[in-house]
């Protein structure tokens, strides 16, 4: 499941963590956003965004006979 949460603080500075986005395309989910929000002062990126999708292709091969019968 993909979230996004923020922490708004009382100096108005803004935490941002997202979760279940692999890869850097959380940082295409977020630019939106921050956009709107202002300065980014620190970047912090989690294990998720050195992540890999692993995408599995499989190939199945059939052969039907027919009885002459």
């Amino acid at each position: 499941m993909e979230t996004l949460e923020f922490v708004i603080y009382s100096d108005g500075r803004v935490q941002e963590k997202v979760t279940g986005i692999v890869g850097a395309s959380c940082a295409e989910v977020t630019a939106a956003i921050e956009a709107q929000l202002g300065q980014v002062l620190t970047y912090e990126p989690t294990s998720e965004y050195f992540a890999t999708k692993v995408q599995q292709f499989s190939v199945v091969n059939t052969q039907t006979t027919f009885s002459d019968w």
